[in-house]
């Protein structure tokens, strides 16, 4: 399966978790299989406010879960139609993010978590 983060830079497991999903300028994505981490370019990252298109943003990716600092509820319910699984972290890098998931140490996210407002996280 394939993990994928929005990150603010392309430096691997060091690369920063960006703190809005849809306007990431990268996204690190973690293979379970291999335990490599390559780094994408997000191609969608320039867009209007709430109109957020992650799974086309995600699409050929093989995505099997996000796991990101805040989401809109909209973006997270587009996600799970998709397959995706949306998750919360509290991790300053994908290194960390990744021995959060390794951990069970995330939390799932929800409408009780989900962001409401840009100022969230």
């Amino acid at each position: 399966m394939k993990i994928i983060l929005p990150v603010g830079d392309n430096n691997g497991v060091d690369s920063v978790v960006f703190g809005h999903f849809g306007s990431a300028p990268f996204f690190a994505i973690f293979d379970t299989d291999s335990q490599m981490v390559n780094i994408t370019v997000n191609d969608g990252s320039v867009h209007e406010h709430g109109s957020c298109m992650p799974v086309a943003a995600l699409q050929g990716l093989d995505a099997g879960a996000v796991l990101c600092k805040g989401m809109g509820m909209r973006a997270a319910n587009n996600l799970i139609a998709g397959g995706i699984k949306p998750y919360i972290v509290d991790a300053d890098t994908v290194a960390d993010a990744i021995n959060e998931y390794k951990s069970g140490n995330i939390t799932e996210l929800d409408a009780g978590n989900a962001c409401q407002s840009h100022g969230c996280h």
